[in-house]
């Protein structure tokens, strides 16, 4: 019975191919709009959480707190509260802690044979390869024995390694940085761009001490960066870290931290949030097109129920009970509504692939996308066709047959 009331369906729109088209048109357009704006907004989320997760996983970022002169408050940074021992103290004593290292960075210009570069150089502890979760690509990372001696010994990333030495092997080269010589001991894999648009792989890592020692002339460190031992335990690890420094610092109960604590996940989860919101408000906008094409599919029913009332009439007349004929309209325009889905996939399929292929826009489909859109796309013919059916099944059977 269905499968004859669908045969019915689709000989009832292939009289009128290209009302129906223009019919389903904004069902098309709808959809499309809908896959390609979702995909838009689902992608800046995917590379927002890929971009936060290269600066690693379940880290925690302390830094010195600020201080006041004359009613002036400083910035972050305005008091240098902050030491290694700081860090190992966090390593030691801290159960939620997996890893902590020191970490100091500043820019300069490196040197090697006839070319220079400016890059941040960033002295930390071996810990930091793990709290970024960095690999290596070539040599090795620095080790301990780095540390303790305050070796001038360097960790290159890839930008520095094109800019300094092209095609050439960088392991066991010299740089100078301040005149001072480093040999080339690793080179950094690559990690690409933060969501700031900072390059990442534009750094020289070094021993912390050297660069207290040989570069700063400083004794303390301008941050920790730490790492929980999961992300469950990111909370438990930030007290852990606050009841330890305040003890370390000193701090009595009636004053406040001399420094603070940054939390990467928060950032993620808020730029995550804001991409979420993105998505749906672009979603929203382009659903509107869905709505519209929805009208279109109950108005022309309407007409074709107007033209169609002497067929109505005679179907009754020969048998057909009214859910048959409210059926045959419902299933027409189910059709028009799924094949304009199906077709209005197609279309956000391939604007989200030009998006990203020629203008370089990240975009993301899931499956559960695609399976929504579709669905949608039915309740709309169901929706707006139940209407056009009911009136037809309502008719006279006389007062069709009389219809002229």
């Amino acid at each position: 019975m269905l499968l004859m009331t669908l045969r019915i369906a689709l000989r009832a729109l292939g009289r009128n191919k290209l009302r129906a088209f223009l019919t389903m048109l904004g069902i098309i357009i709808g959809v499309g709009a809908v896959i390609a704006m979702v995909a838009i907004g689902e992608g800046a989320r995917v590379t927002i959480r890929s971009q936060i997760a290269s600066l690693g996983t379940n880290v925690l970022i302390v830094l010195p707190g600020t201080t006041a002169q004359g009613g002036v408050r400083t910035g972050s940074g305005g008091v240098n509260t902050l030491v290694d021992g700081d860090a190992k103290a966090m390593m030691r004593e801290l159960p939620a802690v997996a890893s902590a290292s020191p970490a100091l960075r500043r820019p300069e210009q490196v040197v090697a044979g006839n070319l220079n570069w400016s890059t941040l150089t960033q002295g930390v502890a071996p810990e930091f390869q793990q709290i970024r979760d960095w690999q290596i690509a070539e040599g090795r990372f620095i080790h301990d024995g780095d540390v303790e001696s305050a070796a001038k010994v360097a960790v290159v990333g890839e930008t520095v390694v094109n800019q300094l030495f092209g095609n050439d092997d960088p392991i066991d080269a010299v740089i100078r940085i301040r005149n001072i010589p480093f040999r080339v001991v690793g080179v950094l894999a690559p990690k690409g761009q933060t969501s700031q648009g900072t390059d990442q792989d534009d750094t020289i890592i070094i021993p912390y001490t050297t660069m207290q020692k040989r570069l700063m002339r400083i004794t303390f460190v301008q941050s920790i960066v730490a790492s929980a031992i999961n992300a469950e335990r990111l909370p438990e690890a930030q007290a852990q870290i606050t009841a330890l420094l305040r003890q370390r610092h000193r701090i009595g109960p009636d004053r406040q931290d001399d420094f603070y604590i940054r939390n990467l996940s928060d950032i993620a989860e808020a730029a995550s949030s804001s991409a979420r919101v993105m998505a749906v408000l672009l979603g929203s906008v382009a659903s509107i097109s869905l709505l519209v094409g929805g009208i279109g599919i109950m108005n022309i029913m309407l007409v074709s129920v107007t033209e169609r009332t002497r067929e109505i009439g005679i179907r009754m007349a020969v048998g057909a009970r009214r859910k048959d004929i409210m059926l045959q309209f419902l299933v027409e325009a189910v059709v028009m509504a799924a094949t304009g889905g199906s077709i209005g996939i197609l279309l956000g399929i391939g604007s989200s692939e030009i998006l990203n292929g020629w203008v370089q826009w990240p975009t993301h489909i899931s499956a559960s996308i695609i399976a929504l859109a579709f669905f949608f796309s039915g309740a709309v013919g169901i929706f707006f066709g139940f209407y056009p059916a009911k009136k037809a099944a309502s008719l006279d059977p006389i007062d069709a047959l009389r219809y002229e």
